[in-house]
């Protein structure tokens, strides 16, 4: 195990010192980590996840890799451009295009330079700044167990409460809807399980313990890496796959958050990889653009390595048993006990940590993750990039 973790080391090693041709790296960023640019060929070990678990050739990944490259990066400009009458935003694969949704008061000239721009325009009745709100105000009232969770849908133009199948006639639980209900649009829709923070208990060969939690690293960041708040609480000793001592929760935050970042040192470093675990290769990370709802999403973590899937909401708050966690993103990619912490990664821009969810990678489910923008401004970190 030794001598194969200290190969891994020296091929992270490698990447960075341009063992890789210009052919195999990743895209580029700007060196602020926030706006991805046009890419050569795309990461092998992307293509060949997105292949097995969306379902895609070779070809359609690659072209959807820059499709969703280019919509991350004209969103922001987009959102400005709307002004008050933005109602959301997705990448949507079919046509490969970011779409753009509009209120009906939207000037001629505002449709024209999102239309100029690329993107696709749709009508809808209400605001982002209207559904932002009504969700905000959500996230005031105490939520009963049968509800795991709520975000806004731009797709469908509303605030989406999930509950849980079992409990949909639980008085706490319609009482929540009721007044859920009252703040604005809300959708109630049916959830077979509940959401989970995803750390296990101790077992070898994995890349960081605390106690006897075992969880995964996140992305690597100047002095330390990011990862799960669940994982480990300020001042806890964090230990490496051999056992070594890796260094210290530096800050956490669990719930109404789930980050945490952890300093290193004692002779470990940090690379911008995100490890393969020899099911794809080693990836690269280059920035942070955040990727749209619909956009592809791959997943790292130490129990379940690579899997694949897309991003089906944003800034979605999840009621865990231990409290609700705020901003999370959500995607339909699987995790297992263990994975907590790991990287969430779209092309060669880093996404956010493995926070929890449902399911496991053998009859699917949902995972969330917590932005790492966020957790990098939270606690004033710069991500490692290549």
């Amino acid at each position: 195990m030794r001598t194969a973790r200290l190969k891994h080391a020296l091929v992270a090693a490698s990447l960075l010192l341009g063992g890789l041709s210009a052919s195999t790296l990743p895209a580029a960023a700007d060196s602020a980590g926030t706006t991805a640019k046009a890419a050569p060929a795309a990461s092998e070990g992307i293509v060949t996840a997105m292949q097995r678990d969306l379902g895609l050739t070779r070809q359609q990944a690659e072209a959807r890799i820059a499709a969703e490259k280019a919509a991350a990066a004209l969103a922001p400009r987009l959102t400005r451009a709307a002004g008050s009458s933005y109602a959301g935003s997705w990448f949507d694969a079919a046509s490969g295009r970011l779409t753009v949704a509009l209120t009906p008061d939207a000037s001629d000239a505002v449709r024209h330079t999102i239309k100029a721009a690329g993107a696709e325009v749709r009508t809808a009745t209400y605001s982002a700044r209207r559904l932002d709100a009504a969700k905000a105000r959500i996230d005031r009232l105490p939520a009963p167990s049968g509800v795991s969770g709520w975000h806004v849908d731009p797709v469908a133009n509303t605030v989406v409460a999930d509950v849980l199948r079992d409990h949909q006639a639980d008085n706490d639980v319609r009482g929540f809807l009721s007044q859920a209900r009252r703040t604005g649009p809300v959708t109630v829709r049916t959830v077979s399980a509940a959401p989970r923070t995803f750390a296990a208990g101790t077992v070898g060969g994995d890349p960081y313990y605390t106690g006897n939690v075992r969880c995964s690293i996140g992305f690597s960041v100047y002095g330390g890496f990011v990862t799960a708040g669940h994982c480990g609480r300020a001042g806890a000793g964090v230990s490496g796959w051999d056992g070594s001592y890796i260094g210290t929760f530096q800050g956490s935050s669990f719930p109404d958050n789930d980050y945490a970042w952890v300093s290193v040192g004692n002779g470990w470093w940090t690379v911008p990889v995100v490890l393969g675990w020899g099911t794809v290769p080693d990836q690269l990370v280059r920035g942070s653009a955040v990727a749209p709802v619909g956009s592809s999403v791959c997943r790292s973590g130490s129990t379940s390595h690579w899997h694949c899937g897309t991003v089906l909401a944003l800034d979605e708050t999840v009621n865990y048993s231990q409290g609700a966690v705020h901003q999370l993103t959500k995607t339909s990619v699987c995790a297992e006990p263990g994975d907590s912490g790991g990287s969430f990664i779209t092309g060669d821009q880093a996404q956010g940590v493995t926070s929890g969810g449902w399911g496991n990678c053998t009859s699917g489910g949902e995972t969330w993750f917590q932005p790492v923008n966020e957790i990098l401004n939270r606690y004033g970190l710069t991500l490692h990039t290549y």
